[in-house]
Protein backbone atom coordinates (compact mmCIF):
# COMPACT_ATOMS: atom_id res chain seq x y z
CA UNK A 1 0.00 0.00 0.00
CA UNK A 2 1.45 3.36 -1.05
CA UNK A 3 1.64 6.07 1.62
CA UNK A 4 1.64 9.77 0.88
CA UNK A 5 4.89 11.39 2.00
CA UNK A 6 4.91 13.85 4.84
CA UNK A 7 5.81 17.29 3.54
CA UNK A 8 8.29 19.36 5.54
CA UNK A 9 9.07 23.01 4.71
CA UNK A 10 12.60 23.87 3.62
CA UNK A 11 14.70 25.48 6.35
CA UNK A 12 17.16 28.24 5.51
CA UNK A 13 19.89 29.27 7.86
CA UNK A 14 19.37 29.00 11.57
CA UNK A 15 16.39 31.31 11.96
CA UNK A 16 13.44 30.07 14.01
CA UNK A 17 10.07 30.39 12.23
CA UNK A 18 7.44 32.49 13.95
CA UNK A 19 4.40 30.94 15.59
CA UNK A 20 2.09 32.21 12.88
CA UNK A 21 3.88 30.33 10.14
CA UNK A 22 3.98 27.17 12.28
CA UNK A 23 0.22 27.26 12.84
CA UNK A 24 -0.33 27.44 9.10
CA UNK A 25 1.69 24.33 8.39
CA UNK A 26 -0.31 21.19 7.84
CA UNK A 27 0.72 17.61 8.48
CA UNK A 28 -0.83 15.12 6.08
CA UNK A 29 -1.38 11.57 7.33
CA UNK A 30 -2.77 8.99 4.99
CA UNK A 31 -5.55 6.76 6.38
CA UNK A 32 -6.25 3.65 4.31
CA UNK A 33 -9.71 3.47 2.77
CA UNK A 34 -10.81 0.26 4.63
CA UNK A 35 -9.96 1.91 7.96
CA UNK A 36 -11.87 5.03 6.99
CA UNK A 37 -14.93 2.92 6.11
CA UNK A 38 -14.67 1.08 9.43
CA UNK A 39 -14.54 4.33 11.39
CA UNK A 40 -17.59 5.62 9.53
CA UNK A 41 -19.57 2.44 10.27
CA UNK A 42 -18.68 2.60 13.98
CA UNK A 43 -19.75 6.24 14.17
CA UNK A 44 -23.10 5.47 12.56
CA UNK A 45 -23.69 2.50 14.87
CA UNK A 46 -22.96 4.64 17.93
CA UNK A 47 -25.37 7.32 16.80
CA UNK A 48 -28.34 4.99 16.30
CA UNK A 49 -28.98 4.12 20.01
CA UNK A 50 -28.50 7.76 21.01
CA UNK A 51 -31.37 8.82 18.78
CA UNK A 52 -33.81 6.95 21.05
CA UNK A 53 -32.53 8.41 24.32
CA UNK A 54 -34.24 11.14 26.29
CA UNK A 55 -37.27 11.70 28.45
CA UNK A 56 -40.70 10.43 27.56
CA UNK A 57 -43.85 11.38 29.42
CA UNK A 58 -46.33 10.08 26.91
CA UNK A 59 -46.94 7.00 24.82
CA UNK A 60 -48.12 4.67 27.57
CA UNK A 61 -51.02 2.53 26.41
CA UNK A 62 -54.03 3.23 28.61
CA UNK A 63 -56.06 0.10 29.28
CA UNK A 64 -59.13 1.86 30.68
CA UNK A 65 -61.61 2.77 27.91
CA UNK A 66 -62.04 6.47 27.23
CA UNK A 67 -65.75 6.42 28.15
CA UNK A 68 -65.04 5.51 31.78
CA UNK A 69 -65.24 8.48 34.12
CA UNK A 70 -66.30 7.01 37.46
CA UNK A 71 -64.83 3.94 39.17
CA UNK A 72 -66.51 2.20 42.06
CA UNK A 73 -64.18 0.62 44.63
CA UNK A 74 -66.29 -1.29 47.14
CA UNK A 75 -64.59 -2.61 50.25
CA UNK A 76 -62.47 -5.62 49.39
CA UNK A 77 -63.48 -9.09 50.50
CA UNK A 78 -61.44 -10.61 53.33
CA UNK A 79 -61.06 -14.38 53.11
CA UNK A 80 -58.58 -14.48 55.98
CA UNK A 81 -58.72 -14.12 59.75
CA UNK A 82 -56.72 -10.90 59.62
CA UNK A 83 -58.71 -8.15 61.31
CA UNK A 84 -59.74 -5.21 59.07
CA UNK A 85 -56.94 -5.71 56.55
CA UNK A 86 -59.45 -5.41 53.70
CA UNK A 87 -60.41 -1.92 54.88
CA UNK A 88 -56.79 -0.78 55.03
CA UNK A 89 -56.08 -2.08 51.54
CA UNK A 90 -59.27 -0.57 50.07
CA UNK A 91 -58.60 2.86 51.57
CA UNK A 92 -55.06 2.87 50.18
CA UNK A 93 -56.31 2.07 46.66
CA UNK A 94 -58.95 4.81 46.78
CA UNK A 95 -56.35 7.38 47.89
CA UNK A 96 -54.00 6.30 45.10
CA UNK A 97 -56.69 6.64 42.42
CA UNK A 98 -57.70 10.08 43.69
CA UNK A 99 -54.13 11.36 43.88
CA UNK A 100 -52.81 9.95 40.59
CA UNK A 101 -55.76 9.94 38.19
CA UNK A 102 -58.61 12.17 37.03
CA UNK A 103 -61.28 9.53 37.71
CA UNK A 104 -64.11 10.07 40.13
CA UNK A 105 -63.95 7.30 42.73
CA UNK A 106 -66.78 6.07 44.92
CA UNK A 107 -66.79 3.37 47.59
CA UNK A 108 -70.55 2.86 47.30
CA UNK A 109 -71.13 -0.32 45.33
CA UNK A 110 -74.70 0.72 44.53
CA UNK A 111 -73.73 4.11 43.17
CA UNK A 112 -73.74 4.76 39.43
CA UNK A 113 -70.30 4.11 37.94
CA UNK A 114 -68.67 3.18 34.66
CA UNK A 115 -66.43 0.46 36.12
CA UNK A 116 -66.04 -1.53 39.32
CA UNK A 117 -62.77 -2.53 40.97
CA UNK A 118 -63.12 -5.60 43.17
CA UNK A 119 -60.43 -7.04 45.37
CA UNK A 120 -60.10 -10.12 47.56
CA UNK A 121 -57.53 -10.69 50.29
CA UNK A 122 -56.92 -14.39 49.74
CA UNK A 123 -54.22 -15.08 52.34
CA UNK A 124 -51.99 -13.50 54.97
CA UNK A 125 -48.92 -14.99 56.60
CA UNK A 126 -46.31 -13.94 59.15
CA UNK A 127 -42.90 -15.60 59.21
CA UNK A 128 -40.10 -14.89 61.73
CA UNK A 129 -36.86 -13.59 60.21
CA UNK A 130 -34.49 -13.04 63.13
CA UNK A 131 -34.42 -14.08 66.78
CA UNK A 132 -33.24 -12.44 69.99
CA UNK A 133 -30.16 -14.34 71.15
CA UNK A 134 -31.03 -13.81 74.82
CA UNK A 135 -34.75 -14.54 74.91
CA UNK A 136 -35.02 -16.81 71.86
CA UNK A 137 -38.09 -14.87 70.71
CA UNK A 138 -38.48 -13.50 67.20
CA UNK A 139 -37.15 -9.96 66.86
CA UNK A 140 -38.25 -9.34 63.28
CA UNK A 141 -40.75 -10.95 60.95
CA UNK A 142 -42.06 -10.87 57.39
CA UNK A 143 -45.73 -10.35 56.61
CA UNK A 144 -47.00 -11.66 53.25
CA UNK A 145 -50.37 -10.71 51.75
CA UNK A 146 -51.94 -12.27 48.64
CA UNK A 147 -54.59 -10.37 46.69
CA UNK A 148 -56.90 -10.97 43.75
CA UNK A 149 -58.06 -7.88 41.84
CA UNK A 150 -60.41 -7.36 38.88
CA UNK A 151 -61.55 -4.17 37.17
CA UNK A 152 -64.71 -4.67 35.09
CA UNK A 153 -67.02 -2.43 33.10
CA UNK A 154 -70.76 -2.19 33.73
CA UNK A 155 -71.45 -5.21 31.54
CA UNK A 156 -69.05 -7.35 33.59
CA UNK A 157 -66.35 -7.47 30.92
CA UNK A 158 -62.90 -7.52 32.58
CA UNK A 159 -60.71 -4.53 31.84
CA UNK A 160 -57.86 -5.60 34.10
CA UNK A 161 -57.35 -8.75 36.10
CA UNK A 162 -54.58 -10.06 38.34
CA UNK A 163 -55.43 -13.20 40.32
CA UNK A 164 -52.25 -13.29 42.40
CA UNK A 165 -50.75 -10.10 43.79
CA UNK A 166 -48.11 -10.90 46.40
CA UNK A 167 -46.73 -8.21 48.71
CA UNK A 168 -44.28 -8.56 51.58
CA UNK A 169 -43.17 -6.22 54.34
CA UNK A 170 -40.63 -6.63 57.12
CA UNK A 171 -41.27 -5.30 60.61
CA UNK A 172 -39.78 -5.37 64.09
CA UNK A 173 -41.56 -7.53 66.64
CA UNK A 174 -42.30 -5.80 69.94
CA UNK A 175 -44.58 -8.53 71.27
CA UNK A 176 -45.73 -11.98 70.28
CA UNK A 177 -46.02 -12.61 66.55
CA UNK A 178 -49.52 -13.98 67.10
CA UNK A 179 -50.69 -10.50 68.16
CA UNK A 180 -49.40 -8.77 65.03
CA UNK A 181 -52.65 -8.80 63.06
CA UNK A 182 -54.76 -7.86 66.08
CA UNK A 183 -53.21 -4.40 66.31
CA UNK A 184 -52.67 -1.48 63.96
CA UNK A 185 -49.27 -1.93 62.37
CA UNK A 186 -47.04 0.42 60.37
CA UNK A 187 -45.98 -2.62 58.36
CA UNK A 188 -49.53 -3.18 57.07
CA UNK A 189 -49.82 0.53 56.26
CA UNK A 190 -46.60 0.46 54.25
CA UNK A 191 -47.62 -2.73 52.50
CA UNK A 192 -51.03 -1.31 51.58
CA UNK A 193 -49.43 1.83 50.08
CA UNK A 194 -47.01 -0.26 48.01
CA UNK A 195 -49.87 -2.45 46.81
CA UNK A 196 -52.05 0.53 45.86
CA UNK A 197 -49.23 2.25 43.98
CA UNK A 198 -48.42 -0.89 42.01
CA UNK A 199 -52.05 -1.73 41.27
CA UNK A 200 -52.94 1.70 39.90
CA UNK A 201 -49.77 1.78 37.80
CA UNK A 202 -50.54 -1.67 36.39
CA UNK A 203 -54.07 -0.63 35.47
CA UNK A 204 -53.12 2.66 33.85
CA UNK A 205 -49.91 1.69 32.11
CA UNK A 206 -49.25 -1.10 29.64
CA UNK A 207 -46.18 -2.73 31.30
Amino acid sequence: MKLLPRIFPRRTGTSVPDSGSMSRRATFIYIPIPIRIGILILAMAAAIPMSGCGYSTAGKAVRIPANIRTISVPTFVNQTQTYRIEQTMTAAVVREFLSRTHYKVTTDEGAASDAVLRGVVTSTQVSPLTYDSQTGRASSALVTVNMRVTLSDTSGRPIYDNPNYVFREQYQVSREISSFFQEESPAIERLSRDFAHTLVADILENY
